[in-house]
């Protein structure tokens, strides 16, 4: 089920049970009803009063006992739940290795307490607050939360200090390429002086403070000299060498070899520098080098150090899956089998990873980052019984078998390809250090030979097997950048139009779906791949576009995690929906569906039988833009009229009341007007609606005439040639479509939570503006399906998004939705009967918007009682009695729907009837 549904059962749970107080007479009613919230038969999986015997050696009765999973001790209100919780653990030795539950909860029908045994987590909350706290119960639906870790704090004064330094540089007038590639060195410089690259410790330092001047004037050469040295090997370096600079090791990796201007340094840019080096660089993860650097490039962003950043949390959302979970299991699975532990250690230094959209390399940095983890796992498997001191002596080197060369990137900026170059040095580095502290000896990899393939190009132009051939790559990984098919620059879209070649309607692709099907493209037989993007390549018209030609070269989704907001731990934070989808071109038997109870909240995870593109557990089922609904009986739905005025034939209430005071005339021409926030919120709006009204009126009465006076104005310096068209008809609406009776409104754009979308009747008098649909001919039966669950899930299932709320369309929502067939006069008149009740129950709260009434935690009793008497009523249409989920209903819906498809495409031409079709 999903979470909305399940939050909303939570909801009517609450209130039901709000009063229950004795054990004996309501707690296995409690039970069975907690279990229907989640949607699960309580009798399917776990049993009351369980015989067992107790750790003092008699017999007791557990509440509820699911094997492996839960078991419960119930308890009447008020009682102590810290002794109900020891009377759980008694029960513990009665039961058998494979009984053990994970989840203990006590219950007083007030208070849950929910002990998890794996992580040791404790949480209790109040029965009221359930709906809240419901994903804490969520593995009664089969969810299972995952931990994934937080990143580590980020010192923000190092972003400030080399900031500042940055901003001398620059205001002495070295910017540009050379102004990044020295500040590149400077990091590394810092870096090496606090992690042991350099050795001492802190010699950078104080070859800085003892041996330039305070005024900074030959600081620049200093830095100069050092930068020529850490690029000469030893054995080359002039036998005249100062002492001091002789004690820098060669580095070589390319990072000093480029030749550029010498800086002028000032004292204050000294000082500058001298303050960089004031911060521990060894406690700064490699992985926020990239945010620094552009938080660095950008003054005014130093302080949300992370906007720009992948956090690793969300890193690891990606890589968990697609490759890191699988390599720890097979670990665990074979860490004491000394034979297969060394073929699968050769196996990880195999492993080709590819990012091609890599920006700073966050995803390489942590990706390796967490393949050298497993590899110390390894070591520490197959060379613990050897002796610490015999493996530090001789054999650390050749152990450490994963380098950074295994990793490949591709990125269209020259800057953050740099940062990944070092960014990737330096990580290894701190993985070094972590081995050599595990086994006492220094390991350090200086000079640098072996570095990250990192590639500054666009990578929608470029043949990524010339970067990394796709017969050794074996995961692509990466965040490729978010960029809707109507903000695409003209560089972009000439790009994506060379990836979407041959994709049928790519005109309609945001950018990120070039890199889905380059990917799919590349992908070797064995190889997989998870890319992060916006959400809205599963939703609405991108979904028939991409994935019919996705499918079509054989991909299959192994995991996906549905709609999330992609955050940082930062200030200003762009509020990103995302998706990840992990897939391969070969079959997956076990796929893994990462669900939200909101957007903010932690991963639950539930295994699927198939992921469809729209991220559902259903068959691969594309629902295509239809001009017409599926069947021709259904009244069609249209766009509300669009003023495109200007705001000249708009009036808020200040602006009515001082037109009729001007001209009480003007009042037959004023109507009520009503876009989202009029319909939900009661806000008032006002329009002219000049639609025959004679001319001589519009000119007799002054208000209206200095209106539309600025209307035509603004329609005339429009840079459109449509719009300016319409100036010759200024007292006119720009696209009239108001019908000439009652109409049905449906809000284009309504939030996630709602359980059902609010939608009403409408007088002709009250104008339809465009952020709204209209079913001009509809009835109480439209109106009672399309206020159902059934409709509802459809729209969540298929329909596009803005963020994570819902986006109602007409072309994909509305003319694909596949309504009862073959109703009977009795269904029919049923539904109708219980839409009224509905609207009934809506005018009864008077006063209340209908924002109000359908906000989900406090939605009232008596129209969620209306609305599941509708559903029960729809579903039956159906020939339904009910379903388990959304996803339930959207899979039989998406049934539906392929089915009429197949028909209309066997069925003769109908002959057209005049209708007028839906925008």
């Amino acid at each position: 089920m999903s979470w909305n549904e399940i939050r909303t059962l939570a909801v009517a749970f609450s209130r039901d049970w709000a009063d229950a107080k004795e054990e004996h007479a309501d707690a296995k009613s409690f039970w069975d009803d907690l279990f229907r919230v989640f949607g699960v038969p309580r009798r399917r999986v776990a049993s009351f009063e369980s015989r067992v015997k107790k750790i003092d050696g008699s017999r007791g009765y557990i509440d509820l006992l699911w094997k492996k999973m839960l078991l419960v001790e119930h308890k009447s209100r008020g009682k102590d739940l810290e002794m109900a919780h020891k009377q759980a653990k008694d029960y513990f030795p009665g039961l058998k290795d494979s009984e053990l539950p994970r989840y203990v909860v006590v219950c007083d029908f007030a208070r849950f307490r929910i002990i998890d045994l794996d992580t040791g987590d404790d949480n209790e909350f109040k029965l009221e607050d359930l709906p809240d706290e419901i994903q804490r119960l969520g593995f009664i639906a089969g969810y299972e939360k995952r931990e994934i870790r937080e990143q580590d704090p980020v010192n923000a004064q190092a972003a400030l200090k080399l900031g500042a330094l940055h901003d001398e540089l620059k205001e002495i007038g070295y910017e540009g390429h050379e102004l990044e590639v020295y500040l590149v060195r400077l990091l590394f410089c810092l870096f090496a002086d606090d992690t042991g690259i350099f050795v001492p410790r802190d010699i950078f330092h104080d070859y800085i403070l003892q041996r330039t001047s305070e005024d900074g004037s030959d600081l620049g050469g200093h830095l100069q000299e050092l930068f020529q040295t850490l690029n000469r090997p030893v054995e080359k370096r002039y036998r005249s060498l100062d002492e001091q600079l002789a004690q820098f090791p060669y580095v070589n990796g390319t990072l000093f070899a480029e030749s550029i201007s010498t800086v002028s340094f000032t004292a204050k840019l000294r000082g500058a520098l001298l303050e960089c080096c004031d911060v521990n660089w060894g406690q700064i993860s490699p992985a926020i080098f990239g945010s620094l650097f552009q938080s660095i490039m950008k003054k005014d962003e130093r302080r949300a150090l992370g906007a720009h950043y992948t956090s690793e949390k969300n890193i690891l959302k990606a890589i968990g899956p697609l490759f890191l979970d699988n390599l720890r299991a097979e670990f665990e699975s074979i860490k004491t089998q000394q034979g297969k532990l060394e073929q699968f250690h050769g196996r990880l230094s195999e492993l080709r990873f590819l990012d091609p959209a890599c920006g700073c390399g966050n995803f390489l940095v942590i990706a390796y980052r967490e393949l050298r983890l497993l590899e110390l796992d390894v070591i520490r498997a197959r060379h613990g019984r050897t002796g610490r001191h015999q493996l530090a002596l001789d054999a650390m080197a050749s152990f450490v078998k994963v380098d950074v060369d295994q990793f490949y990137g591709i990125e269209i900026e020259e800057w953050p390809a740099q940062i990944a170059r070092v960014a990737m040095w330096l990580i290894d580095h701190q993985m070094n250090v972590m081995v050599s502290k595990e086994f006492g000896n220094a390991f350090v990899r200086v000079p640098l030979v072996k570095s990250a393939n990192i590639l500054q190009a666009d990578a929608l132009e470029t043949d990524w097997n010339d970067v990394l051939p796709s017969a050794r790559c074996d995961f692509v990984l990466g965040n490729p950048p978010f960029r809707g098919a109507r903000l695409m620059s003209t560089q972009q879209k000439a790009t994506a139009a060379l990836a979407l070649h041959g994709v049928p309607g790519a005109n309609n692709l945001d950018y990120v779906a070039g890199w889905y099907v380059k990917t799919a493209h590349y992908l070797s037989p064995r190889a997989e791949a998870a890319l992060v993007s916006t959400n809205s390549i599963t939703q609405g018209e991108q979904v028939g576009i991409l994935w019919s030609y996705l499918l079509g070269l054989g991909v299959d989704i192994k995991f996906a995690h549905r709609t999330f907001k992609w955050a940082n731990e930062a200030g200003k934070v762009a509020a990103v929906h995302c998706v990840i989808i992990g897939f391969s071109r070969f079959p997956h038997t076990k796929k893994r569906l990462f669900d939200y109870a909101s957007v903010n909240g932690e991963p639950l995870e539930k295994s699927a039988r198939n992921i469809s593109p729209y991220l559902v557990d259903a068959d691969n089922i594309l629902v295509i833009d239809r001009t017409s609904t599926l069947d021709t009986a259904t009244p069609a739905m249209c766009f509300g009229s669009m003023a495109n005025d200007g705001g000249a034939l708009l009036l808020e209430e200040a602006e009515r009341k001082e037109m009729l005071s001007r001209d009480r005339a003007a009042a037959a021409y004023i109507k009520p007007f009503f876009q989202v926030e009029q319909f939900l919120y009661n806000e008032k709006r006002y329009c002219l609606w000049l639609v025959d009204a004679p001319s001589a009126d519009i000119t007799r009465i002054a208000p209206i005439k200095e209106r539309v006076g600025a209307c035509k104005a603004h329609r005339a310096k429009s840079e459109r040639p449509a719009t300016r068209k319409l100036a010759a008809a200024p007292a006119l609406f720009g696209e009239i479509r108001q019908p000439k009776g009652r109409y049905l409104l449906v809000p284009r754009h309504t939030g996630e939570n709602r359980r059902y979308i609010p939608m009403g009747f409408m007088r002709q008098d009250q104008i339809c503006g465009d952020a709204n649909l209209m079913v001009p001919n509809a009835g109480l039966y439209e109106f009672g399906v399309l206020s159902s669950l059934m409709h509802n899930a459809w729209v969540a299932g298929i329909g596009g998004r803005i963020k994570s709320d819902f986006r109602y369309s007409a072309s994909i929502v509305y003319n694909n939705f596949p309504w009862p067939e073959n109703v009977t006069d009795v269904r029919r008149r049923a539904i109708a009967e219980c839409a009224q009740a509905v609207l009934d129950c809506r005018a009864a709260h008077k006063g209340e918007t209908l924002a109000e009434l359908y906000e989900p935690l406090s939605m009232p009793a008596d129209l969620l009682a209306a609305h599941r008497k509708l559903d029960r009523a729809v579903d039956a249409a159906y020939g339904r009695r009910s379903f388990g989920s959304d996803a339930e209903r959207v899979a039989f819906l998406l049934e539906q729907y392929r089915d009429r498809t197949e028909a209309l495409l066997r069925a003769p031409p109908v002959k057209k009837t005049g209708r007028r079709v839906a925008a």
